[in-house]
């Protein structure tokens, strides 16, 4: 049941409606739930005079389900649980959205795709009413549902329906399925998802329709502290600036806690994500999210990002930030835990297992690194390389051996993440040279295998190092004129936020020194 403050807030969200909604509910009376959800429907229709419910008791045992109808037609998108907690918002969004309004409706190019995928598609998302991660996911695939007729939606809370996910081995939430196979685990946002079901199932883009030619005086790609800091330096100087990005925030949106950005001695990944997502709201800078790039062309002085959907951005300066991810190992409960015991960034997340017992996954220079730098603060540090010897140099060797709280593993391969649902617990270790498996308890564990730069897009086009990250000089200039990287996705050493802020900021005013000079 919705408590009066709720409910207060739940009818002004609904009042600016202007079509009439059905929650058209389906349940067998003798579930233990049904009751539950029976009021709490009755207490989300009672928000507005456009919102109503019909319910049909039904012999089927498990039924505890309700559809969204908009005028009497249902919309493709469904509820099968009761979706209150994290959840809760995304069946307001769903009602808001189907009527045409909300802040996380696409623009036109991504309703044209999305618009554009065929055939039928039925979604399921199993989801848990705690996962922060979820809801991103169900809102999305509802939107698919709202805006292609082709597709269907139906959450799944996973907790009332454990038999289900017991018989289809889900181990993560949210877990996706597209007509009955695997689609997606984990986070997700827009622009993955949409560019997955367009690599699974047929669209009609066309490549020869006549693109959207955008022009600019900068163009940015990425949405990170990089491509923000670099974006806003060039509004600065009053020249006309796009930002295309997958993602705004980027990789800073999956970091926990972040206690080194000086200045500020506590945020979270996400309010830093909004943070500058502020800012540059502050400054006439045209932000394309969503968007996912096809290819480039940096020839000549005017250079082309051309993006899945039929736009093209043109600009003399293109300033490229689109960071990097952090290579995963791909094992079960990786996903799950990512952010409960699954970490990355030892300087960033290190101190939040301080007294704890810890694992690192990889034995290079990074691994090693991590394993000394976390055994100052950790009570033990568990090393696990899958090679038969240690690939870091030979002076983090000696230093990580005379450390009496690392214990390292070679011939290991890690298997598994445990944990009891809400953080991780153990991990699953086999040793290659015996084949025998084993837990570690543990509280946490980093995975220190890599970092893969985010420039395949333009990786043919510019200079990279084996890593594939693009090599820049001391001033951000690229190989081709005319083209500049900042953070993460470069051979700048420490990716740390504070240091592509720095750099996006560098980037711009060299692109704006290399203007003056070149119009002079």
């Amino acid at each position: 049941m919705l408590d009066q403050g709720i409910k207060d807030q739940v009818k002004g969200v609904f009042q600016l409606l202007d079509g009439s909604y059905t929650f058209d509910v389906r349940y067998n009376p003798n579930r233990s739930d049904a009751q539950e959800l029976i009021g709490f429907i009755n207490d989300v229709a009672d928000c507005s005079p456009l919102l109503s419910a019909t319910f049909t008791e039904v012999a089927d045992r498990d039924a505890l389900e309700f559809s969204l109808l908009k005028e009497g037609v249902d919309t493709g998108v469904k509820f099968r649980g009761i979706p209150g907690g994290h959840e809760f918002t995304s069946l307001l969004l769903a009602v808001l959205n189907a009527d045409g309004k909300g802040k996380n409706l696409p623009d036109s190019t991504i309703v044209r795709r999305i618009k554009g995928i065929q055939g039928k598609v039925t979604l399921q998302s199993f989801v848990s009413l705690s996962c922060t991660n979820c809801p991103d996911v169900v809102q999305t695939l509802n939107i698919f549902a709202l805006l292609n007729p082709n597709i269907t939606h139906e959450m799944v809370d996973g907790a009332r329906f454990e038999d289900e996910v017991n018989s289809l081995h889900i181990q993560a939430v949210p877990t996706v399925y597209a007509n009955g196979k695997v689609f997606h685990t984990g986070r997700g946002d827009l622009a993955t998802l949409l560019r997955k079901m367009e690599d699974t199932f047929d669209c009609l883009y066309d490549d020869s329709c006549e693109p959207t030619v955008r022009e600019f005086d900068v163009v940015v790609v990425g949405g990170g502290p990089a491509g923000s800091s670099a974006a806003i330096y060039s509004a600065r100087k009053g020249l006309k600036v796009a930002i295309v990005a997958e993602r705004m925030g980027g990789q800073v949106k999956e970091t926990v806690g972040i206690e080194n950005l000086i200045s500020v001695p506590y945020t979270t990944g996400e309010k830093l994500a909004a943070d500058l997502q502020k800012h540059i709201g502050e400054y006439a800078i045209e932000v394309f999210d969503q968007r996912t790039i096809d290819r480039v062309d940096l020839q000549g002085n005017v250079k082309k990002v051309y993006a899945i959907g039929g736009e093209v951005f043109e600009s003399p300066a293109l300033i490229i930030a689109t960071g990097a991810s952090w290579r995963k190992l791909n094992i079960p409960g990786e996903t799950e835990y990512m952010g409960r015991g699954v970490a990355f960034c030892p300087h960033c997340d290190g101190p939040f297992y301080k007294g704890k017992d810890v694992a690192v996954i990889g034995g290079g220079n990074s691994g090693i690194e991590a394993a000394i730098d976390l055994a100052g603060i950790c009570r033990k540090v568990t090393v696990v390389e899958f090679a038969d010897t240690l690939k870091a140099d030979e002076v983090l060797q000696k230093k990580v051996a005379s450390l009496a709280n690392v214990e390292v593993f070679t011939s290991s391969q890690t298997t598994e993440v445990i944990g009891n649902g809400s953080k991780m617990t153990a991990l699953q270790v086999k040793d290659r040279t015996t084949g025998e498996e084993r837990e570690i308890a543990l509280d946490g564990v980093f995975v220190q295998i890599g970092l893969a730069a985010n420039s395949a897009s333009f990786a043919e086009h510019l200079d990279t190092n084996a890593m594939g990250e693009i090599k820049i000089d001391e001033r951000c200039r690229t190989s081709v004129a005319g083209v500049y990287a900042a953070g993460d996705v470069t051979t700048v050493p420490y990716k740390q936020i504070v240091v592509a802020m720095g750099e996006g900021a560098k980037a711009a005013l060299t692109a704006f020194d290399d203007r003056i000079r070149n119009n002079a």
